[in-house]
C-alpha cells in the first residue's frame, strides 16, 4: 500500500495589510490541506505600505505558531514559487465577479505555463467586501479611530497602522 502524500496549498497575496478575509481564507485552506503555504508576494503594480518583512511578521502574529502553516516572503512568478516548494495547488480567494474574471485568466495562465492548478474559495458574507486597498484607503484618511476597523482588521494591525500613518 502506498502513503498517500501531504496535500499542500500556497496562498499567495500582497497582505498590504493583512485583512480578516486573508484570516478566513488561511483558516479555510488549513482545513483543505494538510499544509498551506502563506507567501507574500510582490504586485509590480502596488506600492505597498509596508514591507515584505512586516507582512510576514504580522501574518505570523496572526495564525501563531501553528505546524501546519509557513509565512514566508518570495519574489517572482508564483507558479515557479508553488513548484519550489513542492506545493500541489494555489489557493484564490474570490470576493465578486471582477476578482473571479481576473483570477480565472492568472489560473488559466499558472495551468498552462506552469501547469499549476488553482482552488478559489469564496469569501464568506463578512469578509467579502474587505480588501487591503480599501483599507489602506480608510486609514489614510484617517479612519482608524472609533473601533470601527477591528471589524475588517486584526487589533494588531490597527495598531501598526496607526503607527505607520502616525496616527
Amino acid at each position: 500500500m502506498t502513503q498517500r502524500q501531504p496535500k499542500v496549498a500556497v496562498f499567495a497575496g500582497t497582505f498590504d495589510p493583512p485583512t480578516k478575509g486573508h484570516q478566513n481564507l488561511i483558516d479555510r485552506s488549513r482545513r483543505l490541506f494538510d499544509k498551506t503555504i502563506v507567501a507574500v508576494g510582490v504586485n509590480p503594480e502596488k506600492e505597498p505600505l509596508f514591507s515584505a518583512d512586516e507582512r510576514v511578521e504580522m501574518l505570523r502574529e496572526l495564525v501563531g505558531d501553528a505546524t501546519d502553516l509557513e509565512v514566508e516572503a518570495y519574489t517572482g512568478l508564483t507558479m515557479d514559487y508553488v513548484k519550489q516548494k513542492g506545493a500541489d495547488v494555489i489557493v484564490k480567494g474570490i470576493r465578486d465577479s471582477d476578482d473571479l474574471r481576473n483570477e480565472l485568466r492568472q489560473a488559466n495562465i499558472n495551468m498552462l505555463a506552469g501547469d499549476v492548478e488553482t482552488v478559489f474559495l469564496f469569501t464568506t458574507d463578512q469578509t467579502a467586501l474587505i480588501s487591503s486597498t480599501l483599507i489602506r484607503q480608510i486609514a489614510e484618511m484617517g479612519g482608524l479611530e472609533g473601533g470601527h476597523m477591528e471589524r475588517l482588521i486584526p487589533e494588531s494591525v490597527v495598531k501598526r497602522l496607526k503607527t505607520r500613518l502616525g496616527v
